[in-house]
Order: C-alpha cells, then sequence, then structure tokens
C-alpha cells in the first residue's frame, strides 16, 4: 500500500482481514506507528529528508530522496502480488512512485490498484479509466471507484446467499431446510411447513469448570536477625578455614595474587553476557595452555629429552601448544560468527601492538644486560592482566572480538618472560621450539576440523591436554627435586598431579559421551558410592603419605597412587553421570584445568601461572553454578545423581494423546500470526537445521512479524552453545532473548516454536512437584497461544521425563527430521 493516508490505512486494515502479508509506503515517518499498529511492516528509505507538510498532507520530495525510494521499491515489487496506491498532494499531479520497472518485477498474475488514477495516477503504467496489461501484471485505472461499490457489494452479498443455498444440499443432492441441527438456517428462519417458528435462541455456551479453590499455603516469614546470624556465622568459618589454610603458604605475596586473582577473575567473569558463555569457554581453554610454562622451566637435554622427567616436559610443551593454537583459533571461529552483516569494520588485531611493544622492549633491556628480577615480575604481572582483560571485553557485543587479541597478547607477554627463566642452551631452545611448533600445528588442524555442533566434544577434549600438561609438570618437578621442600609444596605438587589426572580421564570420557562414541546413559555398576568413597579416601591417603615422607621411592608410590586413583574417579564419576548433565561436567573440568593450573604455579613459584590458573578455576566454577541453577539441582546430585536414565516413548499417566499438525497447518499458522517466537534445543543442533530456521526468521521478518529466539541457559551440549549456532546462522544476536526475558512476553505470543527442545520447555517443572525436574526453570512455552512442537518422535528428553505440554490444547507436533521439515515450513513461507 503506498501513501498511508485514510484509504490507506483502510486498504491494510481490509487486506490484513483477509490474511495478507501486507507492508506499506508513505513519505511521512509519522504514519509508521499508524501501519505497526495494524500488524503491517513499514518500509522506510534511507534518507534523512522528511515528506510532512502542513495539515497532514504529503509534500513533494527531492530527486534524490526518490533515488533512494525506487532502489528500495524495485526490490520490494519482486514479492509483492498487489499494490494499492492512494498517494496525492492537493493541487498538484499525483506522484508517481511505482515506475514501469517495477511493475515488470512483480510476479506473474500480479495487480495494481491506482486509486489516484484521476489525477494521473502513482503507478506509471495507469491508463486512466481503462484495465492495462503489462507483461503478466494487470494495471486497474479506474476512475469511477465509488459508483462502482455499490456493485462490488451486491456481488458480495449474493455470493454469501448462494453459498448458503449451496451449504443446504446434502449429499444426495436433495434440498433440504434443516431447522434441527443447522443453527445458520435456524436463526433466520420465520416459517416452515406453513408453521410460524419461536423466535431463535441461540444454545447456550459450554459450561466452564469451575476451579477449585487452592489450598492457602502459609508463608512463614523468616525472622531477619536469625537469618542474618546465619549468615555470619557461615562467613566466619569460611574466613577461619581461609586463614588456616593460608597460613600453610611459605610466600605471602603468593596468597595475596591468589586471593586477589580469584576475585579480579570471578568479577570479570560474571559480566560476559550468557550469549557468550561459549567463546568463554573456549578462551579459558586456551588461556590454560599457559600450562606450556611449566614444561619450558623443565626441559632439559639436547634437541631431544633425554630423560623421563625431560620427556614429561617435552610432553606437556606439545600438549600445551596444541590447547593454545587449536584454542586460540576455535575462539576467533566462534566470536566472528557474532559479527553482523551491519556492523562497522573492525580493527582489534591493533591491540596486539601494546603487548608487541612490552615483549620486544623486554627482549630488548634483558639481552643489553638492563633487565630484572623487577622488570621480569612487572611484564608477568601484564601477562595475567591482559588475560583477564581478554575475558573483561565479552562483556559487551561490541567488544568481544577485542576478547582474543588481549588474551593472546597476555599469553605472549608471559611466553616472553619464560622464555628468558629458562637459562638454557641453544640445543633446548631448538628443543622448545620443535615441541611447540609440532603442538601448535596439531592445534591448527584440529581448530580447522571444529564445528559449532562439535564445539562442546572438542572444548571436552582440550581439557583432557590440559590435565596431562598440569599432571606432567607435576610429576616432572617431583622427579626433579624429590622431596624434602616442605610441606605446602609437598601438597601442591600431590595436588597438581591429582587434578591434572582427574581432569585427563573426566575429560576423555566426557568427550567420548558428547560425541556420542560412548552411550550417554549413566554406568550405573553395583557399589558405584562405595567405589567412588574408597577411591577419594585413597586418595586422601596417598596425600598424607606423600606429604609425611621423606623417603623418595615412598613418596613416589604415594604419588603414583594418588595420580592412578584420581584418574580412575574421574572416569568413573562421570562414565556415571548421564549425558543430560554433560553441560555441568564440562563446566566443573574447565574449573579443575584452572585449579591445576594453580597448583603448577605454586610448585614452580610464578604467580603468573596462579594468577591465570584462578581466572580459569573462577570461571569454571561460576559457568558450574550457572548451569546447576539452571536444572534447579546441587552439584552433589549431579555428580552423584545419575540423572537422565529413562528414555523412550512417552505417555502421560492419564492416557492423553497429543495432536498433530502438518508442515502446511504450521505454514498457515506463522502466515495468520503477527509474533512467533522460536525455541531452538539440543535437536537443532542435530539435525544442522540452524540456517533453516534464520531463513524462516528472516522471512517472517520481511513479512512484518515480529520474531524473538528463545535460548534456555542450559540448552545444547555446553553453556551458549545455541547462541553460536544461532549466530553462525546469521541470527542477529539482538532477538535472541534468555529464559527470564521471554518468560515475561510469552502470554504475547501468537505462535511459538519449540525446535529439538524438550526438558528445558517441560511444564513439569513447575506444575508437578513429584516431577524428577520439579523446581527447574523452564521457558513457558505453554503460555504462548499456540505451541508447534517440532521433534523426530514422542520420545522423552535426555531426562527421561514426560512432557504434559505435548498433550496441551494449544500444542500440535510436528513430528519428523527438523532440518527437512523446516526447509519445507521455508518453501511454504516463500510461496
Amino acid at each position: 500500500v503506498c501513501g498511508v493516508g485514510v484509504a490507506g490505512l483502510a486498504a491494510i486494515q481490509q487486506a490484513k482481514n483477509l490474511n495478507a502479508v501486507v507492508s506499506a509506503f508513505d513519505v511521512r515517518s509519522a504514519t509508521k506507528e499508524q501501519v505497526q499498529s495494524l500488524g503491517a511492516k513499514f518500509l522506510e528509505v534511507e534518507s534523512e529528508e522528511s515528506g510532512e507538510a502542513a495539515g497532514g498532507y504529503a509534500k513533494e520530495m527531492s530527486k534524490e530522496w526518490f533515488e533512494a525510494a525506487d532502489k528500495m521499491l524495485l526490490k520490494e515489487c519482486a514479492s509483492t502480488n498487489v499494490i494499492i496506491t492512494t498517494a496525492q498532494i492537493p493541487g498538484k499531479k499525483a506522484p508517481v512512485l511505482i515506475k514501469k520497472n517495477m511493475v515488470e518485477a512483480m510476479p506473474p498474475g500480479s495487480v495494481t490498484v491506482d486509486l489516484a488514477a484521476e489525477t494521473g495516477g502513482n503507478v506509471e503504467t495507469t491508463v486512466p479509466g481503462e484495465i492495462a496489461k503489462v507483461g503478466g501484471v494487470t494495471c486497474l485505472g479506474y476512475t469511477n471507484m465509488p459508483s462502482r461499490m455499490a456493485s462490488t457489494a451486491s456481488q458480495l452479498f449474493g455470493g454469501n446467499v448462494t453459498k448458503l443455498i449451496s451449504s443446504m444440499i446434502d449429499k444426495e443432492g436433495k434440498f433440504q431446510v434443516d431447522i434441527e441441527n443447522d443453527e445458520a438456517v435456524r436463526s433466520m428462519c420465520v416459517v416452515h411447513k406453513g408453521q410460524k417458528l419461536e423466535p431463535y435462541v441461540p444454545p447456550p455456551p459450554p459450561p466452564k469448570e469451575e476451579k477449585k479453590d487452592e489450598p492457602v499455603v502459609e508463608i512463614v516469614e523468616e525472622d531477619p536477625e536469625k537469618t542474618t546470624m546465619r549468615s555470619a556465622l557461615q562467613s566466619t568459618g569460611a574466613l577461619g578455614t581461609a586463614v588456616i589454610l593460608g597460613s600453610t603458604v611459605p610466600g605471602s605475596g603468593m596468597l595475596g595474587t591468589f586471593a586477589l586473582s580469584i576475585w579480579v577473575g570471578s568479577q570479570a567473569v560474571r559480566g560476559v553476557a550468557h550469549a557468550l558463555h561459549s567463546p568463554l569457554m573456549s578462551i579459558t581453554n586456551a588461556i590454560s595452555g599457559m600450562t606450556i610454562v611449566g614444561g619450558m622451566l623443565q626441559l632439559g637435554g639436547g634437541i631431544l629429552p633425554s630423560t623421563t622427567a625431560q620427556l614429561l616436559a617435552a610432553g606437556a610443551v606439545s600438549l600445551s601448544a596444541i590447547n593454545l593454537a587449536g584454542g586460540f583459533i576455535v575462539t576467533k571461529k566462534m566470536l566472528d560468527m557474532f559479527r553482523r552483516p551491519d556492523d562497522p569494520p573492525e580493527y582489534w588485531h591493533y591491540y596486539l601492538i601494546p603487548s608487541g611493544v612490552v615483549c620486544a622492549s623486554f627482549t630488548g633491556l634483558t639481552l643489553a644486560g638492563m633487565g630484572g628480577p623487577g622488570l621480569s615480575a612487572a611484564v608477568a604481572l601484564a601477562s595475567g592482566l591482559g588475560c583477564i582483560s581478554g575475558i573483561s571485553a565479552m562483556s559487551d557485543q561490541k567488544t568481544t572480538r577485542l576478547a582474543n587479541y588481549l588474551a593472546m597478547g597476555g599469553v605472549g607477554m608471559g611466553l616472553t618472560t619464560t622464555l628468558f627463566a629458562m637459562g638454557a642452551t641453544s640445543a633446548v631452545y631448538a628443543q622448545f621450539v620443535l615441541m611447540s611448533a609440532v603442538g601448535g600445528l596439531a592445534g591448527q588442524q584440529i581448530a580447522a576440523r571444529i564445528g559449532p555442533t562439535s564445539l562442546p566434544q572438542a572444548v571436552a577434549g582440550f581439557h583432557s591436554l590440559v590435565g596431562i600438561a598440569a599432571c606432567s609438570t607435576a610429576v616432572g618437578d617431583f622427579m626433579l627435586h624429590g622431596v624434602g621442600h616442605g610441606g605446602f609444596h609437598a601438597a601442591s605438587i600431590y595436588l597438581g598431579a591429582w587434578m591434572g589426572a582427574i581432569t585427563c580421564t573426566g575429560s576423555i570420557i566426557a568427550c567420548a559421551k558428547l560425541a556420542e562414541k560412548m552411550s550417554s546413559k549413566p554406568l550405573a555398576l553395583p557399589g558405584r558410592d562405595a567405589m567412588n568413597i574408597v577411591m577419594g579416601a585413597g586418595s586422601a591417603a596417598c596425600m598424607a603419605g606423600f606429604m609425611m615422607t621423606s623417603d623418595p621411592a615412598t613418596a613416589a608410590l604415594c604419588l603414583a597412587g594418588g595420580v592412578g586413583l584420581s584418574g580412575a574417579l574421574g572416569f568413573h564419576m562421570t562414565a556415571s553421570i548421564g549425558g543430560a548433565d554433560m553441560p555441568v561436567v564440562i563446566t566443573l573440568l574447565n574449573s579443575y584445568s584452572g585449579w591445576a593450573l594453580c597448583a603448577e604455579g605454586f610448585i614452580l613459584d610464578q604467580p603468573l601461572l596462579t594468577v591465570v590458573g584462578a581466572l580459569i578455576g573462577s570461571s569454571g566454577a561460576f559457568l558450574t553454578k550457572i548451569m546447576c541453577d539452571g536444572m534447579n539441582r546441587s552439584l552433589t546430585n549431579v555428580i552423584l545423581g545419575g540423572f537422565g536414565t529413562s528414555g523412550g516413548s512417552v505417555q502421560t499417566s492419564e492416557g492423553l494423546v497429543h495432536t498433530e499438525i502438518d508442515v502446511a497447518g504450521t505454514v498457515s499458522a506463522l502466515k495468520d500470526s503477527s509474533s512467533v517466537c522460536i525455541v531452538p534445543g539440543y535437536g537443532l543442533a542435530v539435525a544442522q537445521a540452524q540456517k533453516a530456521v534464520a531463513d524462516i526468521a528472516k522471512l517472517l521478518t520481511d513479512q512484518g512479524k515480529t520474531v524473538k529466539f528463545a535460548v534456555h541457559p542450559v540448552a545444547g551440549r555446553m553453556p551458549g552453545q545455541l547462541n553460536v549456532l544461532l549466530a553462525e546462522a546469521g541470527v542477529p544476536y539482538d532477538i535472541v532473548y534468555e529464559m527470564e526475558e521471554i518468560n515475561e512476553e510469552m502470554e504475547d505470543m501468537d505462535v511459538t516454536m519449540v525446535i529439538g527442545a524438550n526438558d528445558t520447555v517441560n511444564s513439569s517443572a513447575e506444575e508437578d512437584p513429584n516431577s524428577a525436574i520439579a523446581g527447574m526453570p523452564v521457558i513457558q512455552v505453554w503460555k504462548s497461544s499456540h505451541v508447534v512442537f517440532m521433534k523426530r518422535s514422542m520420545a522423552s528428553g535426555y531426562a527421561g521425563v514426560d512432557n504434559p505440554v505435548f498433550y496441551k490444547e494449544n500444542t500440535d507436533m510436528l513430528l519428523g527430521n527438523a532440518s527437512d521439515t523446516c526447509e519445507r515450513i521455508k518453501q511454504g513461507l516463500m510461496e
């Protein structure tokens, strides 16, 4: 509709009543709100020129404005079937808005209705008073529209009467007046078979079910004094424990560095948006490759290592290099997915200049003999701050791609100081170059093969490398220096090796489960909990023995026992956790890798590793808490619960039957709606349907509909995985909402499409206190007017819990492969 005056608004309303997809155009920007209030899309010209004139009429626009408008309208006409123009300027010839080339671009069978034909017409191909044909398009140029209304109204009324009479003919072709069963006939029938009928009284509506009075639950208010006292006592216990543990640390400087690093790191991580949690895990995974520092300081021999300890160090360098190269490449790939086509050019790589200048200056000063411990410490501190700054840059989508360069600069400064701290021979430096080059090349090759759907298992795999490197460094330090260096040093070695081993084996099992190389069902061995307790107690006993003995052989035996028990514990505990809890496992292992790096810092007296390790450890702990809160479960329950054991077909206990819908019905529902919410789940990732879904969203948006995406915190197999998939497909991040935001708007949604999600939209979490997922925050899709559930089958989700939403009156199931189904829906919307 061109020209949004009284006639234009009436045309928009009538077209919307006929379920048409309507767009409108006017030179006056003030009409935008009127158009949108009627559910139509307002077409805007990229120009600051205003078309407002006195009295609310339009004024004549400049040549430049018309050129911009022509470009926009030509593109719009290619997908428009009917054009109605009403634009007029008092006392002047009607402006020509629709040029001949625009008419020729319209699909065959299209029509233009020029209501301004009497004053020259808005369509260039209009012939006043006649019907013209331009290619396959019909151009109506009637100048007597008012006089045609009576005959049109008669035709419409006559059509209704004809349909009524036709409906009174039964299947056998006989005409009958059925006043018993046909309400339409009975309501207008006055006399039947010579008998006057009583005035028609419509049947009463069906009785509404009376709502049962819900029992009033008395809310007992807590005594604020007791609540505060309990919190204060808990804080006292935590502070006392921290002071006792801190008193065992030999150097107060390292303790202060550790404590402040945890606080600063946790604050930086808290500011990261939920949508960027996957890149957050990826970048912390890359930074955890700083385990290379421990390997570098233990390298020895020549071009190749000559002892077991040196072999472990060389292995730590290679494995850490895989993490560094692969992690930063994967992070860049993920962050680039969030870049929108209309975003301005970015030159964040220039931020490598500050770290590059620091590294070059440090190298020059050290080679000139002007360096010293103070300079090395300052550069190491800058390295840690660079890594923290990288995390902080993820607090805003505008600066998120800066994060990778800041973190790389931080890592680069740390490696530079370590190179000079090695004080090795040229042959050992050559060994370092060789091992790091092999690892870096392997990391690059691995990263090149990682796609959005394989991110969870890739992150878990990278964690295992960090675990091996940390364990190797701890064991290598023991081999090089033996015992007798104090209880704290011994504890650091043992804990570094222990956490490295549990991180390694746990990550390998998590990777296998996520890659579907291993069953996602929990490993339910007899006496599972007892086995974990025995292995935990054995680990504690080995640690006590390692710390108290002065015999190298006994210490080696205790350390080997601790590493073996830790590895077995990581294997068994992760294997005993169901597939639904893998997001928690990944974040927990991410945290473990950080604490292992912290222990390495204490072992080697390297504050840099303590800072970076605390950053990664607190990051993983924060994400673990988010995952547990998202499932309303404690970490202990996740580790020991064996959640996600059920599966198979679902049928509620009431024996309800679900209703199904086909693709055509779904397309019709989407076309008739004005607001649509799309809720993706892991099934979308498996089906690789994100591109088709993004196209569906764009088509609906172009048709004037409001489209929003809703992502649950634990959707997918790692935090933020669905956000990365949607970003890869080109979905703008500003229409992707978190659970809390979208639940406030769900009642206003006409249609909600759930694609491959189940547990995260399960109403039993809120409605059934006996459900296994009771209390879990979920996206309240059932509150929208119409829910279309897209799934392969009626099988349950990973949690193995019935979903009552399947059987609600406003829910239809669209069963089949999500990729094929979404492609067909897209084609249906394009027709």
